[in-house]
């Protein structure tokens, strides 16, 4: 089975977050818990939810990714920026129950000149303060391209936080292609050393889902920009490989894509005839 879907905007509710998915052609997708760019969450309406698992269960939808606000930074160097952040990812792991067994994914952050080993350090540290053990959520670290002073650019960074996390059974890693390609991991030519670089030094069994994206830059660029299916420097044909590769079975494939919903579709389509070759 191929879960595959889009980053969806959740401005509308969870029905019709899902209505749009089914729509494009999708049975998982992504969402931001709240704006982007930070600030209050909308209120949580139960009819709504209830709606969407109904909808969800019947059209066979496989786990759905939440996104925290790009505005968390779980390791910055200001105390009120790192309270934020400690209170937003607090917030949005309860509202997660609501939707029980689903992924929560955030970027680890960045470490603004302290250092990645402080950086690694803090974002510990908070993940530390709100892990629960009722939580029924698996809180995923993201992949990161190496922009600036991004914590999480390398396998072992990922695995250095998670090494201090004391509740590690509830986190989990994204992997975004588009990042690890621009962080100098080579997925066009060697899928299967990258893949199992990341079991020998994270394990295999941390990798939950993968944001699918095509890059606009070269290998090891460090840039992070993203590009559509098929258009950039990754191709076709290698994210092709990612989404039938063995290991990589019925997880979450989330298009991050720059689109809209007919374009979603049309890579959607295009994922699904390859896959299925």
């Amino acid at each position: 089975m191929l879960y595959i879907g889009n980053h969806t905007t959740s401005s509308k509710g969870y029905e019709k977050m899902a209505q749009q998915m089914i729509a494009n052609g999708g049975n998982t997708f992504a969402f931001f818990t709240r704006n982007p760019r930070g600030g209050n969450a909308k209120a949580i309406d139960e009819t709504d939810v209830e709606k969407f698992l109904q909808l969800a269960g019947d059209n066979g939808f496989g786990k759905i990714v939440a996104h925290a606000p790009y505005t968390m930074n779980c390791c910055a160097a200001k105390e009120n920026l790192r309270e934020f952040a400690r209170n937003t990812m607090a917030d949005d792991l309860k509202r997660m129950e609501y939707t029980p067994g689903n992924y929560y994914n955030f970027h680890p952050g960045s470490h603004v000149g302290q250092g990645a080993e402080t950086g690694i350090q803090k974002i510990a540290e908070i993940l530390n303060e709100v892990l629960t053990e009722e939580q029924t959520t698996t809180v995923l670290l993201e992949t990161m391209a190496g922009k600036g002073s991004e914590v999480g650019r390398s396998f072992e960074e990922l695995h250095a936080i998670l090494e201090l996390v004391k509740k590690d059974h509830k986190m989990g890693i994204c992997l975004d292609t588009c990042h690890v390609w621009d962080g100098g991991y080579d997925i066009v030519n060697d899928l299967d050393g990258v893949l199992t670089e990341f079991d020998k030094v994270i394990g295999l069994s941390r990798l939950r889902a993968v944001h699918l994206n095509d890059s606009m830059n070269g290998l090891g660029s460090h840039k992070d920009r993203h590009a559509r299916i098929g258009e950039g420097e990754i191709g076709l044909e290698a994210l092709v490989r990612v989404i039938r590769h063995p290991v990589l079975k019925n997880i979450p494939f989330i298009l991050e894509t720059p689109n809209d919903d007919a374009g979603w579709t049309r890579e959607i389509t295009l994922l699904r005839e390859a896959f299925e070759k």
